[in-house]
């Protein structure tokens, strides 16, 4: 899975005004990224939107709302989703995903602080760095505000670079860890199967499916 960094702050405080920098510096460099909001409010839907509810009620699993220049799946779930979860419906495609809230999860946070809203959070797990406009006594690592290139930096390094070759091994949907061992075995029996066949170009990604009855 990408890794996953998250975005928190008080309200006011400016995390969607970072997040959009971010995505700018970081798809100028050339990296595909993803994002999230978290919504406590739930979400609303206009008339337009009505056969896609009549679609769900009808029993389906998910329904995707497609227009000529974008699209939005719409997943109904009977329980909250841990970040991870949410994350692995982009796919393995993007190259990092940027959250705006979910201060809860387990996701490294980078906190936008202003002095003018209050004070920082507390109890922040997996704090990593901080965006601030006043020197603050922490140990996480602090930028000021505007310091996008700075924190974009950071991203780049310590998440992006880290992971732009992985492999992923779920079972019954379920993140299996692989030691270095089992997964040099694994992406070179994969490799060696692909490049056998007639027709494949230089694999870039590899992905495969398999569903068993029970």
């Amino acid at each position: 899975m990408a890794p996953i960094v998250s975005i928190v702050g008080r309200s006011k405080s400016g995390k969607t005004t970072l997040l959009e920098k971010l995505l700018v510096e970081l798809t100028s460099r050339g990296y595909r990224v993803a994002t999230m909001k978290h919504t406590p409010l739930g979400i609303s839907w206009s008339d337009d939107d009505k056969d896609s509810w009549r679609h769900l009620k009808a029993g389906s699993e998910a329904t995707i709302l497609c227009a000529p220049d974008k699209l939005v799946m719409v997943k109904p779930i009977t329980a909250p989703m841990t970040l991870q979860e949410i994350a692995r419906l982009f796919g393995e495609d993007c190259d990092i995903v940027l959250t705006e809230g979910f201060k809860a999860g387990d996701a490294p946070k980078i906190e936008v602080h202003r002095k003018g809203v209050g004070t920082p959070l507390k109890d922040v797990q997996k704090l990593f760095a901080i965006a601030t406009d006043e020197p603050l006594d922490t140990t996480a690592r602090q930028f000021a505000l505007d310091d996008v290139k700075g924190m974009a930096d950071l991203l780049e390094e310590g998440f992006i670079k880290p992971q732009k070759e992985r492999i992923v091994f779920l079972v019954n949907d379920t993140p299996i860890p692989l030691s270095a061992f089992p997964r040099d075995i694994i992406t070179s029996v994969l490799l060696a199967i692909a490049n056998s066949l007639k027709g494949v170009a230089k694999i870039r990604s590899l992905k495969i499916f398999l569903k068993r009855e029970s």
